[in-house]
């Protein structure tokens, strides 16, 4: 049994002390008989259950006719039930129909819960509390109820019955015990959510929503035995890493007259960032970087379709970058779910004469850092469109920028940007830019050095929460104008 701390050994949300006894014992059974403690053909005798778990006679049976009704179990005679194997695959299809219902379920509620976020936010603070004294029971009701009551703001009964008919309250409760090792990044993905539904902000509640639930199905698929069909999902995995690796361009190739240094880690097994570089017709260079929304296998399916596209769009023979993204912005939101877009920075550079075109598609800017008597100059590479996949008719006007030699290019992802402390603080854009600032004098492979020790200082060890990309070249001399 997990005992409750003295703080936290109070009242729950209002929940007298037996129920929440009841609710406790519930807890854990549900993460007993998920978590395999039971041997599948078990015969289990349920008046011992209620007694080891603290629960009456009609609470026990209550529990165990939603334990049948999910597959786990079969209530037999003598007050009994056999225990069986959870269904992987029913399993699954159950969290991306609750990612589903969780998206649906934040973009309406934001109305109601603008300005009104003070109850999520009790219940998001009571699982950091639960989380700190490894109180699993409290934190999971915390949880539940934090999840519900976003459903209930929406005010959508169809949800409700369908979130009902799932027992997503009870697949919370068991599933809690395998994502231990990531349960400080499930606990701090709430706050998000909480921001964006207290200013409002429907489509970005309804996208974290989404992501928090997608990302805690593979913490549980990646805690599953490596056996059986788990092993074939973990083989299944490490495959599709080798194969977004070759996505990425070869270290063999380089564009004349830049030196060029990268980094890529995804928050895990793969991940939505991008980026990459190819030649191009007349002695132009291509050069991108993305950001996928979500992270783990539907971004990096969404990440390979736009790769694709870019490339296919850049191959042909023009020099009109509004078309060019036009064309792809159409074919990656033809191609992919509703919830999925992508911020893109893409250029096309010309060796010769130093001159770069590019299209900013919603994109973090990139920092241009020009040597300056002592103290370099700073351009930013802004945005001029939203991202792609969200509009078929977005428009996305082309730039220009003149490169000088020995100019330093910096290209990043939010991922490095939106790293936190403990204390919920971003490391930021104006962190970024000191540290350039200072740095502006060392070669590429060193300032990614320096941008990689002071993110990991600043989150002192807290888990990576989300993919980490960086592209940073310096103009050489060599290339006449």
């Amino acid at each position: 049994m997990v005992l409750l701390s003295d703080e936290d050994n109070k009242t729950l949300g209002g929940v007298p002390p037996k129920a929440q006894t009841l609710g406790f014992g519930r807890t854990r059974l549900a993460r007993e008989l998920f978590n395999g403690r039971y041997r599948p053909g078990e015969s289990l005798q349920l008046d011992r259950i209620a007694t080891e778990h603290g629960m009456d006679n009609d609470s026990i049976l209550r529990a165990f006719a939603e334990f049948q009704a999910l597959g786990l179990v079969t209530l037999a005679g003598n007050f009994s039930a056999i225990v069986h194997s959870p269904n992987p695959k029913e399993m699954q299809e159950a969290y991306e129909i609750r990612a589903a219902l969780e998206e649906i379920g934040g973009r309406t509620a934001a109305r109601a819960l603008k300005g009104n976020t003070a109850a999520l936010q009790r219940e998001l603070d009571a699982m950091r509390s639960a989380f700190r004294h490894s109180d699993l029971d409290s934190f999971v009701e915390h949880d539940v109820t934090f999840h519900r009551s976003i459903l209930q703001a929406s005010r959508n009964e169809v949800l409700l019955q369908v979130w009902d008919s799932l027992a997503v309250d009870l697949r919370i409760r068991g599933a809690i015990g395998k994502v231990l090792t990531d349960l400080r990044e499930v606990v701090e993905s709430h706050q998000p959510i909480v921001d964006a539904l207290e200013k409002g902000r429907g489509r970005e509640a309804g996208l974290l929503l989404r992501n928090h639930v997608e990302t805690l199905s593979e913490y549980i698929r990646n805690s599953e035995s490596d056996s059986g069909p788990h092993g074939a999902l973990r083989s299944d995995l490490e495959g599709a890493k080798d194969v977004q690796r070759a996505f990425f361009p070869s270290q063999s190739l380089s564009i004349p007259c830049l030196s060029c240094e990268t980094f890529y880690k995804p928050a895990q097994e793969i991940g939505g960032d991008y980026y990459d570089f190819f030649p191009l017709q007349e002695g132009r260079w291509g050069i991108a970087i993305g950001d996928v929304s979500g992270k783990g296998i539907g971004a990096a399916l969404i990440m390979a379709s736009l790769q694709a596209s870019l490339r296919a769009q850049a191959s042909h023979s023009h020099f009109d970058l509004s078309t060019l993204i036009r064309d792809v912005n159409r074919l990656v939101y033809e191609s992919s779910p509703t919830h999925f877009f992508a911020s893109l920075f893409y250029a096309e550079y010309e060796p010769a004469t130093r001159m770069l075109k590019y299209v900013n598609a919603g994109h973090n800017p990139p920092i241009v850092l020009r040597p300056h008597e002592g103290q370099p100059q700073m351009f930013r590479l802004r945005s001029g469109g939203m991202p792609v996949g969200i509009s078929p008719d977005s428009q996305f006007p082309t730039t220009t920028f003149q490169f000088e030699i020995d100019d330093l290019f910096v290209a990043y992802t939010d991922g490095i940007t939106e790293v936190e402390n403990s204390n919920g603080e971003l490391w930021g854009e104006r962190s970024l830019k000191k540290l350039l600032s200072s740095s502006s004098h060392r070669a590429p492979d060193q300032i990614i050095k320096c941008i990689l020790d002071e993110v990991a200082t600043f989150a002192d060890r807290l888990p990576q929460r989300d993919d980490m990309t960086l592209v940073v070249m310096q103009v050489q001399p060599g290339c006449s104008v």
